[in-house]
């Protein structure tokens, strides 16, 4: 499971449970790593967008918009399989 997407359900599930900094730091990383995806594969590009959209959702309070970003890193993680 991605880290970020994993912060992210936990802040889902309990708000309370993850820090302004933890979601902070969270967005800022998988803000940097979905920029390192950008030169890679197509798929591994689309999942590292899905973790920051969820991250930056998060991070802005927005539990429809992270829970739609994680079911689409979920849909994308499963098409690997």
């Amino acid at each position: 499971m991605n880290k970020h997407i994993s912060l992210v359900k936990k802040w889902l599930n309990d708000p309370e449970s993850v820090s302004a900094k933890e979601l902070l730091d969270n967005m800022n990383v998988a803000d940097r790593a979905a920029s390192k995806f950008l030169r890679q594969s197509a798929s591994a590009s689309a999942s590292a967008r899905a973790a920051r959209g969820a991250a930056v959702s998060a991070y802005c309070t927005s539990t429809s918009a992270a829970a739609h970003w994680v079911k689409q890193y979920e849909e994308l993680s499963n098409g690997w399989k």
